[in-house]
């Protein structure tokens, strides 16, 4: 269903405080040579529009990739729903008529392209206030369908103390849609993967490696 969803805003969550991966912000190294935060914001460019940084403090830090950067309505780190929150926030001045926002992780670089596509024919018809994705038997909260109607109280919830995604979730019309794993070469590999931490970066460079050579060799095969 996709009725009044001409122009969904997204939202990438870049506000957490990355200690697995050392601190600093992890959407800031380097994946290929270029930024994580900038393959996903060109993932989800193709999905969503406008497009909106969720990221607390400096905003300098984030001038160069030319995109709004908006810091969390609620105070002390309070996890990706005040993210999620400030996003509907900033998307009722953006777009005053957008009734979702769509939220993906700074870290996630090969989330799928159909996500938004997918989330908004959920569940045949008769849209949820929520959609969450799923993969391999698991949920992935910050890459989530929200309705902007609910802001209020999701203000709300994060004042009384709610900080998990699942638990406010619940409390609302909720959805999960399923995506299969990627298949490259002979190598299945979950879309959602993230890197957290410095070992898991390594591992996004061999898997971009192996998408690379594998287009590659497909380009030769059809000249």
């Amino acid at each position: 269903m996709a009725e009044g969803s001409d122009r969904i805003p997204g939202i990438i969550l870049a506000g957490g405080l990355s200690r697995r991966m050392g601190g600093g912000d992890k959407g800031l190294r380097e994946l290929g040579g270029k930024p994580l935060i900038m393959h996903v914001a060109e993932r989800l460019s193709q999905q969503a529009s406008p497009i909106a940084i969720n990221a607390n403090g400096d905003a300098s830090r984030f001038a160069r990739f030319g995109l709004p950067v908006i810091s969390d309505v609620a105070p002390d780190h309070a996890g990706p729903l005040a993210g999620v929150l400030a996003g509907m926030r900033w998307a009722k001045e953006a777009i005053p008529e957008a009734r979702f926002i769509v939220t993906a992780a700074c870290d996630t670089p090969f989330f799928p392209m159909d996500l938004v596509t997918k989330f908004l024919l959920a569940p045949g018809g008769t849209h949820p206030a929520i959609v969450l994705a799923k993969s391999a038997g698991q949920i992935h909260p910050v890459f989530g369908l929200w309705s902007v109607a609910l802001a209020d109280d999701l203000m709300g919830a994060l004042a009384s103390g709610t900080r998990k995604v699942s638990s406010w979730a619940q409390e609302h019309s909720h959805f999960t849609v399923e995506f299969p794993l990627m298949g490259v070469d002979t190598k299945l590999v979950d879309s959602f993967f993230n890197a957290n931490t410095p070992d898991e970066l390594a591992e996004a460079e061999a898997f971009l490696a192996l998408k690379i050579q594998a287009k590659l060799r497909w380009m030769d095969s059809t000249t």
